[in-house]
């Protein structure tokens, strides 16, 4: 007979996406240190400057929103990859911001995301378009020439 563990620790798992970068972001509450990884590397270390300040955006907020004291208790472990830096910055900042509200189950900080930037909580739609029939790609032509 297997016995349940009970684990007092809140664990929430969101994703975020930009273009093509995806990132899964893992937020643990209870016995957590306050850290923030990306890919196992601490997000002070991410470079260059202006991405790591669009990283700790969310932090930030949720810092001036519901006090330091609740967002240090969190672990935050992101995994990103695709994209390139600028996309992957958004698609974690989205997931962490997703996250952090799901887990204090705040109406006030989502607020304070939707009224600072619409795209912390909501991931971007744009998808490839299909190629059309009888053409060379979605919106490409074949060339006709008069000689």
């Amino acid at each position: 007979m297997a016995t349940k563990r009970k684990s007092k620790e809140k664990v929430v798992l969101t994703k975020g996406k930009k273009k093509t970068a995806i990132a899964r972001a893992r937020i643990k509450l209870a016995t957590g240190h306050g850290s923030y990884k990306i890919n196992k590397k601490p997000a002070e270390l991410y470079e260059p400057e202006i991405v790591r300040n669009e990283i700790m955006t969310p932090l930030w907020i949720a810092m001036d929103v519901l006090g330091e004291d609740k967002i240090n208790k969190l672990d935050i472990d992101v995994n990103v990859k695709g994209g390139g830096i600028v996309g992957q910055a958004e698609a974690i900042k989205t997931a962490v911001a997703k996250g952090i509200v799901e887990i204090t189950d705040s109406e006030e900080l989502k607020n304070a995301y939707l009224n600072y930037d619409r795209s912390l909580l909501v991931d971007d739609v744009r998808r490839k378009e299909p190629k059309k029939f009888m053409h060379k790609g979605a919106r490409a032509r074949f060339q006709k020439s008069y000689r």
